[in-house]
């Protein structure tokens, strides 16, 4: 069997390091070991559609913004197909047949759906596309033969109803779909970033977010007002690491060379989180430290952005150029289900077969 693998992101703002550190450099990391058959990162601008219907310029927009800095981060579109979602009609078509597969009650309780639900405020006026995006992204998995999709620990979910329907459309019509897996990292930080406020998970939407976009002076100030311990007032106050947003960052960035770069007086990690508990390192210096931290990995990346949004045209070339190719692949899986459902019209009549 194929190792393919699909993921990709809703183009409703610029990209944060939530998104770098949960999917994008395992991305990178997955496109330059090369160890799959196909690698498909998808812009999903109507899933997008589905609480901003209102406001399709915004959706329309940030589809630039995130190929810049899909682009930016590095990755490569010669090893990895980058694709508009609502550019492959086939997904559309696939999400209504599996529709009919899925009840009402089981869309409400999935979890991810039920948070953003309450995120959004939406109550009872749901719009019926939000509700049902679990399905059309159970298209978007399916449609590419997806073996393996790298998600964060809060799109597990998703990726479990994928399956539930993948195992009712075989068993209904035969094993034409592929059943994929889902990849989460293994560190917590990583999987699902809080954002600066400690609220929630970095979003957008929440304005609690660090951009890979951002200048040095904007990130420096977000990364001071990051929350840490409230109760650690004085620097010879003992400090908590757990619920401090400061250290969770510091365990999802830090690299080996990082101590030796920007903070010499400390060994590793452990070494730091031993002086911060018991007291004597102030909220300050930490901050400093994960300042040049997120200063290193944002700067080239922010810089290669800005050169690359000088021609939009090419970087359209490419999208352009992966969907024809996202097409094709779609569209056989769509003919393959068809074919098992018994809809395939024009093919059965051209093979001579009668009413």
């Amino acid at each position: 069997m194929e190792k393919i693998i699909l993921t990709g992101d809703r183009p409703t703002g610029k990209l944060h390091i939530g998104h770098y550190i949960g999917s994008i450099s395992s991305r990178i990391k997955l496109q330059n070991e090369g160890d799959f058959d196909k690698m498909y990162i998808m812009i999903a601008d109507a899933q997008a559609l589905t609480d901003n219907a209102g406001n399709v310029q915004k959706v329309r927009d940030n589809i630039l913004n995130v190929a810049l800095d899909y682009l930016a981060c590095g990755l490569d579109p010669q090893k990895c197909c980058l694709f508009i979602q609502s550019e492959v009609p086939a997904l559309t078509e696939m999400t209504f047949y599996f529709s009919n597969l899925v009840t009402l009650s089981r869309l409400k309780r999935n979890p991810t759906v039920k948070e953003e639900i309450k995120l959004r405020g939406f109550e009872e006026s749901i719009p019926v596309g939000f509700l049902t995006y679990p399905i059309s992204q159970a298209a978007d998995i399916t449609a590419f033969g997806t073996t393996i999709v790298p998600v964060g620990e809060d799109q597990k979910p998703m990726v479990e109803q994928t399956r539930e329907i993948v195992k009712a459309f075989n068993s209904t019509y035969g094993q034409v779909l592929t059943m994929p897996e889902a990849v989460i990292p293994k560190i917590k930080s990583q999987a699902r970033l809080v954002g600066i406020d400690g609220k929630g998970k970095m979003s957008k939407s929440l304005g609690n977010c660090i951009y890979l976009s951002d200048e040095p002076e904007v990130i420096k100030q977000k990364v001071m007002s990051i929350y840490t311990d409230p109760d650690h007032i004085k620097v010879s106050d003992p400090g908590k690491i757990e619920g401090n947003v400061a250290f969770e960052y510091l365990d999802a960035f830090v690299k080996e060379d990082s101590f030796e770069k920007f903070l010499p007086e400390y060994k590793n990690m452990d070494e730091l989180k031993s002086h911060y508990k018991r007291g004597g390192l102030g909220d300050v210096k930490v901050k400093m430290f994960l300042n040049n931290i997120l200063q290193e990995l944002i700067a080239p990346i922010r810089e290669k952005r800005k050169a690359l949004a000088e021609h939009p045209e090419k970087v359209y070339e490419i999208l352009f150029r992966c969907c024809d190719e996202a097409n094709l692949a779609a569209n056989a899986t769509l003919a393959k289900m068809k074919k098992a459902m018994g809809i395939n019209y024009r093919e059965y009549f051209a093979g001579g077969n009668k009413f």
